[in-house]
């Protein structure tokens, strides 16, 4: 059969990074499709403080790419590409990537998930300046500062509530009145006397671009038309996540919002084919947790080739 694949790695964040490196150890030569957001969410990240072994901190960027050399050494190929669709009913696994037709005997999907922006005229130049959508990886740099958190949900609860650790000041603005936040997390974050509420508010547009860091945001009441500007260091969004697994719908069990389920840590209900990183993730979301994960998944691919051998075709 043309184009056979011992294991195909869907994603080239740490877990997909990670996933190859090992199974390329393993002399599998893996193919990694690098997806629509090479590099994952740490490609948008600035300074990386938290991920062992940096004691000085290591650029997102940086970290990502290093991953990917170390990999590419032991014989990981990688792919610029998109998967359109795959059919996991039939051995081996049929996926279409781009214009071509690649057949895996194993399949890891490492495909992540995409922060949920808001869509701001000057969002995504200030990603990793004071813009975020991750509170434990960025809530240490913003010590000592006022900071904003945008959400209704516990999400935005969480997000909160974990950076009154180092914020003299968050203040919460959502568009409604009402939370969709559990009772037990909304009251929780009332109670915390750094946490402060903005309702009815949208957020228009974040200052400040030409400074390259966060100094305010264009706020707007949506019931009385008000527009005044709001002095603030960070814009963290606590609007959650969308897991990156659409092109698996119908073949494998997800949760209400769309993450992939898996037993034993990293299996889905399909024999050989494996979920690990925030694709499936949807509680912790760290480089770390990611990469531990992948290397789970590529251990099980090893395990489950040396088992089944031929019958894997």
């Amino acid at each position: 059969m043309d184009n056979l694949r011992d294991v195909v790695i869907i994603g080239s964040g740490c877990a997909g990074h990670t996933a190859a490196l090992y199974t390329a150890r393993a002399n599998l030569k893996p193919l990694v499709l690098e997806g629509h957001e090479p590099g994952g969410q740490l490609s948008l990240t600035t300074l990386v403080e938290n991920f062992p072994g940096f004691p000085e901190g290591i650029q997102g960027p940086e970290l990502i790419e290093n991953m990917r050399k170390q990999a590419s050494r032991f014989g990981a190929e990688y792919k610029l590409g998109h998967l359109s669709s795959a059919d996991l009913s039939q051995r081996p696994f049929k996926l279409h990537i781009s214009h071509e037709v690649v057949h895996a005997r194993t399949l890891i999907i490492a495909s992540g998930a995409s922060a949920r922006w808001l869509g701001l005229p000057h969002e995504q130049q200030l990603i990793g300046h004071g813009v975020s959508s991750c509170a434990t990886c960025d809530g240490f740099f913003f010590s000592g500062k006022e900071i904003v958190v945008v959400g209704g949900g516990d999400s935005a609860m969480e997000e909160a509530i974990f950076l009154t650790r180092f914020a003299t000041k968050v203040t919460i603005i959502h568009r409604r009145e009402q939370f969709r936040a559990s009772k037990i997390m909304l009251e929780r974050a009332r109670q915390n006397e750094k946490i402060a509420f903005l309702t009815d508010t949208a957020v228009d547009d974040v200052y400040d671009v030409g400074k390259k860091e966060v100094t305010g945001l264009k706020l707007r009441n949506l019931k009385t038309g008000k527009v005044w500007d709001f002095p603030t260091s960070a814009l963290f969004l606590g609007i959650g996540h969308i897991p990156n697994a659409k092109m698996f719908e119908g073949q494998l069990d997800t949760d209400p919002d769309g993450y992939l389920k898996t037993t034993h840590n990293v299996h889905t209900r399909v024999a050989g084919v494996y979920a690990c990183g925030d694709v499936q993730d949807r509680r912790y979301r760290q480089a770390i947790t990611a990469a531990g994960t992948g290397c789970m998944a590529a251990l099980e691919v090893e395990k489950f080739l040396e088992e089944h051998g031929a019958d894997a075709i």
